[in-house]
């Protein structure tokens, strides 16, 4: 029987200079995926092999190396060099991508204004489609009137295929989401054709910040981890 312990890279104990995905003959939990998975990740390496994603991945690879400045000082002297936005449209670029698809949530309706200006200005088509595209009532998806955010009203439920079709029906090349709710999201990257990044996810409490209640769980946000 093959091994079926899935992996738990999250829980591992080791430094991460002396893990075995970073160093040759490193340290690695029993469950390790570069130990125990070689079956896997020689058919990962294959899909690198197909022309299209071989591009991609090390296009990628070449915008991670430039976000970072003061090599020459070494690893411990690193420098983040440029914003997420700065890093897409830099990306975008390489690939050669020129029409780009902003698939935007109602609530950050302005933030979508300037993301498309900086785009178009640029030197980027823009293909922008907000969450409510449509106006479908959410009573079309079983939605009941207290399930809503504003009970009692006609209700547009948000609509992340419809996003997806059509910037598909708009070949757009690149789609970039700005924050669609969590499910939504998940919608729109499974009906997509073209690859998508994300600007930015929602989060309506942290200020779309999520990352916030991950650095606090020692205090504020303790009760989340059981503390």
């Amino acid at each position: 029987m093959p091994d079926k312990e899935s992996p738990e890279c999250a829980r591992c104990p080791f430094r991460p200079a002396d893990r075995l995905c970073k160093t040759e003959n490193g340290k690695a939990l029993p469950s390790c995926p570069t130990a125990e998975k070689g079956e896997i990740l020689q058919k990962a390496l294959e899909e690198y092999n197909r022309p299209e994603i071989h591009e991609f991945a090390k296009q990628a690879a070449i915008q991670e190396g430039e976000g970072y400045s003061n090599k020459e000082s070494g690893y411990e002297h690193l420098k983040p060099a440029k914003p997420r936005i700065e890093e897409i449209m830099d990306f975008a670029r390489k690939m050669k991508y020129q029409r780009l698809g902003l698939a935007f949530c109602t609530g950050l309706s302005r933030e979508a204004a300037v993301v498309e200006k900086i785009f178009t200005a640029n030197g980027f088509e823009v293909v922008s489609v907000i969450c409510k595209a449509g106006r479908v009532r959410k009573e079309e998806i079983g939605i009941d009137d207290m399930e809503k955010v504003d009970p009692g009203s006609d209700e547009s439920m948000c609509n992340p295929i419809f996003q997806a079709y059509l910037l598909n029906d708009a070949d757009t090349e690149f789609n970039i989401m700005l924050g669609l709710c969590v499910g939504h999201d998940s919608l729109f990257l499974k009906y997509s054709d073209a690859p998508c990044t994300v600007l930015a996810v929602k989060d309506r409490l942290l200020g779309h910040n999520p990352l916030a209640a991950i650095y606090t769980t020692e205090s504020y946000y303790r009760y989340l981890a059981g503390r």
